[in-house]
């Protein structure tokens, strides 16, 4: 059997971030379908066998974990995508024009890890919710008022 080692996951400490982000990275797309409250997948063709057998193995966590952002806000939301565009988890081209257009932004956004990661946060594949504080609420508020701020104004700031 040939794996592709690049999408290859180690079944040792799997983390459901790792599972989830193998199946974006490989083309595939699995979400919470907000019609049904059901986790979806598109382009299943091109998520690897062994990626699919994990996620199958895993699925009440995978699924457990997209209900945990079922009631997200708008705000949580944006910093969740920006975080997957930044590991290149999920391209958002909007997302992609404005960090790179808007460099103040791009350094809150780091800034932002650097507080997460002074709480313990040190592996991308471990949900960063649990390590938030007041001051990083505070830089993900300010982050998202910035995207808004450039959605609104055509990218013109």
């Amino acid at each position: 059997m040939v794996f592709n080692t690049a999408l290859v996951i180690e079944v040792i400490d799997l983390k459901v971030l790792e599972i989830i982000s193998a199946i974006w990275k490989s083309g595939g797309n699995i979400y919470l379908d907000p019609s049904d409250n059901r986790i979806g997948i598109k382009r299943q063709h091109l998520i690897p066998t062994e990626v699919m057998q994990l996620a199958e193995q895993s699925f009440s966590e995978i699924d457990a974990w997209f209900q945990s952002w079922k009631d997200a806000s708008a705000e949580q939301v944006t910093i969740r995508k920006i975080f997957y565009e930044f590991c290149g988890w999920q391209h958002n081209q909007p997302l992609h024009e404005w960090l790179l257009a808007d460099t103040d932004s791009l350094q809150l956004f780091y800034d932002w890890t650097i507080v997460l990661a002074k709480k313990g946060w040190t592996d991308i594949y471990e949900d960063y919710r649990p390590f938030k504080n007041e001051e990083s609420d505070a830089m993900a508020r300010k982050i998202y008022e910035r995207a808004v701020l450039y959605a609104r104004t055509g990218g013109c700031g």
